[in-house]
């Protein structure tokens, strides 16, 4: 196996979760490539809508409560917006449309210049589905309820050794942590990643869970160099956060009664709105691979009551 990643300095509560070091001061700002379209007018909208085929209701459209709404068009970032001020992870990263997938990686590579993409539109309590294909060696993540300042519930896309993807973590709230175990990876002679083991095993109850799929199961579950479907559903105040991964129920957590180290449900509650964006992560720091990407694709959500 490769070596463990460093770990960080731990008062870096917005990215010390995982072995990577944040270097926001030597991260290079370069063009930003995101350009997303404000339609200022009812109209716009509705002439966007009528020329659009084959998708149900965008996000920026308004439909009614239940019904699915397709958050990426397969074509443009529309919808969607960078984070606008630097925060512990960057200026924000380079997003872009490829072979109908969101992309994601450092600005410019290597550079250790991360940040994420938030969706312009927020949402309360909601079911979320999306196709994921992370890089090995990669630090992403699905942020949940985010706003612009990087702070969230997040799903952690840490796919690297000594990493998780699953479970959640209070980023920019609080730095709390609800893994029950760690993946590494497993290598040839070449180095080339040829499968996963779970290390470091814990109780759900111990981390701050109301339940959680066993190491094993979620091996079993993932898929190497394949698109993986993660369904998350998002309700209440302290909010009832349920994961699942290919079919697999990955957790189950109550914010209204965790015992997870550091965690504090009323903090988290102001740090967070009632609302927020859904937004995907491009970890800064230099341990993310010069080139590496995080694939993201059939990205849709439905608002629900209760």
């Amino acid at each position: 196996m490769s070596a463990a990643n460093p770990s960080r300095d731990p008062a870096l509560s917005s990215v010390s979760r995982r072995g990577f070091l944040a270097d926001a001061t030597a991260a290079t700002i370069a063009s930003n490539l995101l350009a997303p379209t404000v339609l200022s007018t009812a109209a716009a909208t509705l002439a966007t809508l009528a020329n659009t085929r084959g998708l149900t209701a965008r996000a920026y459209a308004a439909p009614a409560a239940g019904d699915w709404i397709e958050l990426f068009d397969g074509k443009t970032l529309q919808g969607w917006h960078k984070n606008p001020q630097r925060i512990g992870h960057g200026t924000g990263g380079v997003w872009r449309v490829e072979e109908g997938t969101i992309t994601g990686e450092q600005d410019p590579p290597g550079s250790g210049n991360g940040g994420i993409l938030l969706t312009d539109r927020k949402f309360g309590d909601f079911e979320l589905e999306i196709s994921i294909m992370p890089d090995w060696g990669v630090c992403s993540g699905l942020f949940l309820r985010g706003n612009d300042r990087g702070q969230c519930i997040q799903m952690m896309v840490d796919y690297h050794d000594a990493g998780n993807v699953g479970h959640l973590y209070g980023e920019g709230t609080g730095g709390w942590n609800t893994r029950p175990y760690d993946i590494n990876g497993v290598y040839d002679a070449a180095k080339k990643l040829t499968g996963l083991v779970a290390v470091n095993t814990k109780s759900p109850e111990s981390v701050g869970l109301l339940s959680s799929c066993s190491a094993d199961a979620w091996l079993k579950a993932w898929k190497i160099n394949d698109w993986n479907l993660v369904k998350v559903r998002v309700a209440g105040a302290f909010p009832k956060i349920t994961t699942s991964i290919n079919g697999l129920e990955v957790c189950q957590f109550d914010g209204a009664s965790s015992t997870a180290a550091r965690y504090n449900k009323d903090e988290v509650l102001k740090s967070l709105s009632p609302a927020g964006s859904v937004a995907v992560q491009v970890h800064g720091g230099k341990g993310w691979p010069n080139g590496a990407k995080c694939r993201w694709k059939s990205i849709r959500i439905r608002e629900i009551t209760g």
